[in-house]
């Protein structure tokens, strides 16, 4: 039957809700604003323990840039690249942290307080599900721990940052190709490169890629 129950401090989340770290089968997502955001030792020390054993199929975790502040932290997620996670940068702070198991459960951080943090534990399909859907969005639009780490950034010449100032104005093809002296035909193929350099497969990821990587038009 489906569940959903308020938590209230790390030590109640681990009693309640810490069979549930080593309890993983098929994946784990996990969307952190940094690695000491969960309680610890007993949660992150049971998810690491099923990564180690081979027990998860898939374990895909979502940090904020933060994360990455000290050598310690840094160390600490290439650890866990190592043992078979994949790790992304997210291309801005993330407001809401969560971790979802095999889309069964989700277990939602809430905020700092002086009482300690309270968590949502669910298995309410629909919830799970929306939480999944929101991680894979910003997932899809977050750069591969390796890539972040070596400042990856695409070359854009002149015209492609006049191109990318015409995205972000929200302006027509029609009236931006205009603007820029060129055919339609023309700017939407450079618009198509811009893309590809972004590495983006749609024009909305293509502006999330931009503030993720630091450009500007």
């Amino acid at each position: 039957m489906a569940e959903t129950l308020t938590i209230r401090g790390d030590l109640e989340l681990l009693a309640r809700a810490g069979h549930l770290f080593s309890s993983v089968r098929e994946e784990l997502v996990c969307a952190a604003r940094d690695v000491g955001t969960w309680p610890r030792p007993g949660a992150r020390e049971a998810a690491r323990e099923r990564m180690r054993n081979g027990g998860t199929q898939q374990v895909r975790k979502l940090f904020s840039a933060s994360a990455l502040a000290d050598e310690r932290s840094r160390a600490h997620l290439k650890e866990v690249v190592a043992m078979g996670a994949q790790v992304r940068i997210a291309a801005t702070a993330l407001p809401h942290e969560t971790i979802v198991i095999d889309r069964r459960y989700a277990i939602l951080a809430g905020p700092h307080l002086p009482g300690g943090r309270e968590y949502t534990v669910t298995t309410e399909p629909n919830l799970v599900g929306g939480v999944h859907t929101l991680f894979t969005a910003a997932w899809e639009a977050a750069t591969d721990l390796g890539a972040f780490l070596r400042g990856e950034h695409p070359h854009l010449d002149d015209g492609g940052r006049r191109v990318l100032r015409t995205l972000a104005s929200g302006a027509t093809d029609e009236t931006a190709a205009r603007e820029l002296g060129m055919s339609l035909r023309t700017y939407r193929r450079r618009v198509a490169e811009l893309l590809a350099a972004l590495d983006a497969d749609s024009r909305f990821q293509a502006g999330v890629r931009v503030g993720e990587l630091g450009l500007s038009g």
